[in-house]
């Protein structure tokens, strides 16, 4: 079992903390992909949401220009959203360590605990597993 667990009351602090999010892996494909679907949930809950995707960089999603890396995000980011495979999490991590980033979240079956723990020793909270859209839902009806 993972050691990461995350108490509804963190969930809620990050959720609430957060103002600006740099989604990792967005997709400029449609409603079929997961990320696209959560860019826009994000967005009508008022957050600003950056698209990050290398093979994308330069399209637009939501209103919003695809930037090739995180390092391209022109604001401080909050919250580092990561929509990749787990075994292509660590460079991500390794980047929102390096901008600054105060949260991490990995959606569900995206889980690096090794990754994880190098974020939490720089002070960053990490969320695994887990998605945004499920969570503030589940949580506004609790």
């Amino acid at each position: 079992m993972s050691r990461f667990h995350y108490s509804d009351a963190t969930v809620r602090r990050v959720l609430s903390e957060i103002r600006t999010v740099a989604l990792v892996g967005a997709s400029p494909r449609g409603e079929k992909r997961a990320s696209w679907r959560v860019m826009r949930f994000l967005q009508q809950r008022g957050y600003k949401v950056y698209p990050v995707n290398p093979d994308a960089a330069g399209q637009e999603i939501h209103g919003e220009k695809v930037l090739a890396s995180l390092r391209d995000v022109p604001v401080a980011v909050d919250m580092v959203d990561i929509f990749r495979r787990s075994s292509q999490v660590a460079p991500v991590v390794d980047d929102a360590i390096a901008v600054g980033a105060k949260f991490i979240w990995m959606q569900l079956d995206v889980i690096d605990e090794d990754a994880a723990a190098r974020a939490e020793a720089a002070g960053i909270t990490v969320i695994m597993d887990r998605c945004p859209a499920i969570e503030l839902p589940r949580l506004e009806a609790a």
